[in-house]
C-alpha cells in the first residue's frame, strides 16, 4: 500500500502574500470570498466552496525571500456554471479589475476569463462547455 495515494484532495491553498492589506481587500471585497476565520493580522482564511483559501505574509511560519513582482507564480482556477463566467468577468470589472485574456471558448473545452490579483497571481474565472 502507498499511503500517498491516499490523498484525495487539496483541502486549502496558502499565499504568501507581497502586499497583505491588498491581497486582503482583493480576495474579501473584491471576490467577495465569505470570511472563514482570521489569526492576527498577517493570517487570514476565506472559504470557497468546500476549500480554504489562506493569505499569510512572510516571516509568520517561513521567511524565504519574495519573489519579484513580475515574476509569475500562481494561478488559480475558480470553477463556475457557463452563463456565470461572463457575469464573475463583468462583475469584476465593475470593480476595476480589467481581465489579461478576455472572456474566451477554448478548443480545451472551456470558457474562460483571466485576470491578476494585486500580487500579480494569474485569477482564471472557467467553466467546463
Amino acid at each position: 500500500m502507498n499511503a500517498l495515494n491516499e490523498i484525495r484532495q487539496i483541502d486549502y491553498t496558502v499565499i504568501f502574500a507581497r502586499d497583505m492589506a491588498a491581497m486582503r481587500h482583493f480576495y474579501g471585497d473584491v471576490m467577495e470570498f465569505d470570511l472563514q476565520r482570521e489569526l492576527g493580522d498577517r493570517w487570514i482564511e476565506y472559504r470557497v466552496g468546500p476549500n480554504t483559501l489562506a493569505l499569510t505574509s512572510l516571516g509568520m511560519m517561513f521567511n524565504d525571500t519574495p519573489q519579484q513582482r513580475d515574476a509569475l507564480s500562481l494561478q488559480l482556477a475558480f470553477r463556475v456554471a457557463p452563463e456565470m463566467v461572463a457575469a464573475c468577468a463583468e462583475a469584476l470589472q465593475a470593480k476595476g479589475v480589467l481581465p489579461v485574456l478576455p472572456l474566451t471558448d477554448q478548443e480545451w473545452g472551456h470558457r474562460t476569463v483571466f485576470f491578476r490579483d494585486p500580487d500579480g497571481n494569474v485569477v482564471e474565472i472557467f467553466a467546463e462547455i
